[in-house]
């Protein structure tokens, strides 16, 4: 009985110790396999790299700075071709003009002299005050100055100041005033206003500008940068110096440069005005005697101003031959 028991107990401490065998070997096994398989990766994720990108901003910095040079010779190069793109404008009119001065010089030659020959009218005849200034021997050489007689004791120029008479005639005015004032020897008085009745001088407003040389100089000296502003009608200027300088007795002449009269404006009107307030009121003659010079300034310009020059140079003719007066239409604005 002992023996029994004691092999039956033996038989399960045996039977324990293969299965804890079992165990520890099956836990070796796994660790063996753990340790020879390579780890499975299952997502991946690229970490961002600095370099390539300081690279690329450096670049863009660079082709930045590249653009900025290059607009600014762009810049400078479009600005350059302006310039000579204008400069060749002005070399084609120049010589367009030239052209047209070579081809047309006969025929404008009969042109001239045909025109002045309508427009001389009777010269005025000397007054006492003339003939004492000038002495009873005294023969003007020249008794016309483009067909304007030029006999009077009192002048006043009433000059268009508007852009375009001072950006381009501008030499011209200075010349034909010259030789307005040094075919007069001497005057009682001169006076300068602009088409809107501005006086160049304020300190001699409803004044007579003594006649010397140093005040001719000075005439001379500031009509160069002279523009005040001007709406490039001759009205105001006229109607004014009429008011303002008119007496019995004195034989005043306005001489009024100009090259454009502005649709807005109504001839009709203007020559009305001007008869209303230059007519004697006992014979009807005329108390001032108005001279124009017509100044083709906008025919070069632009051809959508042709009609104003048209409309200049028939309200100044009328009023001319209504106001004892000549019109003069000169061929070209620039100085000889």
């Amino acid at each position: 009985m002992s023996r029994r028991r004691r092999s039956t107990e033996d038989n399960g401490g045996i039977a324990f110790l293969d299965v804890i065998s079992c165990g520890f070997g099956a836990i070796i096994l796994l660790l063996m396999i753990t340790e020879n398989s390579a780890p499975v990766t299952l997502e991946s994720t690229e970490s961002p790299r600095d370099e390539p990108i300081a690279e690329l901003q450096e670049t863009l910095f660079e082709i930045r700075g590249e653009t900025e040079i290059v607009n600014r010779d762009l810049n400078a190069r479009r600005e350059q071709l302006s310039a000579y793109q204008q400069r060749i404008a002005r070399l084609e009119r120049e010589m367009s003009n030239i052209r047209g001065e070579f081809e047309t010089s006969d025929e404008t030659a009969d042109q001239m002299q045909q025109e002045q020959s309508q427009l001389a009218i009777a010269k005025q005849s000397l007054t006492e005050e003339m003939q004492r200034l000038l002495g009873q021997s005294f023969t003007r050489e020249e008794n016309v100055i483009g067909g304007i007689p030029v006999d009077s004791e009192y002048i006043i120029f009433i000059i268009d100041t508007s852009g375009s008479m001072f950006y381009n005639a501008w030499p011209r005015v200075l010349s034909m005033v010259d030789e307005i004032l040094n075919v007069y020897p001497e005057v009682q008085g001169i006076q300068v206003m602009n088409d809107m009745g501005d006086y160049m001088f304020p300190a001699y407003r409803g004044q007579w500008i003594p006649d010397t040389p140093a005040r001719r100089q000075a005439i001379i000296s500031t009509l160069r940068n002279w523009a005040p502003f001007s709406n490039s009608s001759p009205v105001e200027g006229i109607t004014r110096a009429i008011s303002a300088f008119y007496q019995p007795g004195q034989k005043v002449s306005i001489y009024s440069f100009g090259d454009d009269f502005q649709q807005g404006g109504s001839i009709t009107r203007v020559i009305e005005t001007v008869d209303r307030i230059n007519a004697d009121q006992n014979d009807g003659s005329r108390l001032v005697r108005i001279h124009a010079v017509g100044f083709p300034v906008l025919f070069d310009l632009d051809p959508r101003f042709h009609e104003s020059v048209y409309r200049f140079a028939t309200l100044m003719r009328e009023l001319a031959e209504r106001n004892g007066g000549s019109f003069v239409g000169l061929n070209s604005y620039q100085a000889n």
